[in-house]
């Protein structure tokens, strides 16, 4: 909810992503939406600032890399994020996909193994390399925030604008650029501390020292940098999200 309260919404239909190794990603209401269409899509109704309501999903975040990252790294190979997200970069686009919440991936140790399994048994092209597995999992995690905005857009009946990204998740260059091509519209990453800044604005409220928290929001974008990633080649996405939903399917 602190973290909720740092994001710097440019439209107040944007959703917004906490993005850390689980991700949250929802929109700020005035009044909770529970039908069957909320329970069925599995969206919670969690409580926000001055009585708001923080529609959202919770799903995958950077667990998957982290642990790829770790089992690495107890071979021996101490390769640094940076370079798993050149990697990345180098590797070819949507060669393999994965469903990032396979309950598979949520357990911990040998996750590039799991990740490598995950596409055998799905038959697709295995990843070999590291900058393989790395992308394959950032795409797949850029094409669940899509299936979990749309799923958003189906609940509150509307188009939403714009993602904002803020947390840990929002320092992933690539990610952030994944998630605005697979989704087709503006991304806005930071602040990077979003909880802490939320908490300490929600005091300063509290203090009397802001007035409202428009204003600690006004306060967020003119004191942190906001990042605007716009999406590249979304056609491309289109087809690999088709491509995840017929993997989800089949397993």
């Amino acid at each position: 909810a602190s973290a909720v309260v740092s994001v710097p919404f440019i439209d107040k239909r944007s959703a917004y992503l906490s993005s850390g190794t689980w991700s949250l990603l929802g929109v700020e209401l005035d009044t909770p939406i529970i039908n069957d269409t909320t329970r069925t899509l599995n969206y919670t109704n969690e409580g926000g600032i001055n009585k708001t309501v923080r529609l959202l999903k919770n799903i995958m975040g950077l667990w998957i890399h982290q642990e790829c990252r770790r089992y690495w790294q107890k071979k021996g190979e101490n390769v640094s994020f940076d370079e798993l997200e050149e990697g990345a970069k180098a590797a070819t686009p949507f060669a393999s996909l994965i469903d990032v919440d396979d309950d598979r991936f949520f357990e911990p140790y040998n996750m590039p193994v799991k990740v490598q399994d995950y596409c055998r048994e799905t038959g697709q092209k295995v990843p070999e390399t590291k900058g393989e597995i790395v992308r394959c999992v950032m795409e797949s995690l850029a094409l669940k925030y899509r299936q979990a905005l749309e799923g958003l857009e189906e609940i509150v009946g509307y188009k939403i604008p714009a993602l904002h990204i803020v947390g840990g998740g929002c320092k992933e260059k690539t990610l952030c650029s994944f998630a605005a091509s697979a989704i087709n519209r503006p991304v806005y990453a930071g602040p990077v501390e979003a909880t802490s800044i939320g908490n300490l604005a929600t005091q300063l409220i509290g203090l009397g020292e802001l007035s409202s928290v428009d204003q600690a929001r006004e306060m967020v974008r003119a004191s942190f940098p906001i990042v605007e990633y716009t999406p590249v080649n979304p056609a491309d996405w289109d087809a690999a999200y088709e491509k995840l939903l017929k993997l989800q399917k089949k397993i």
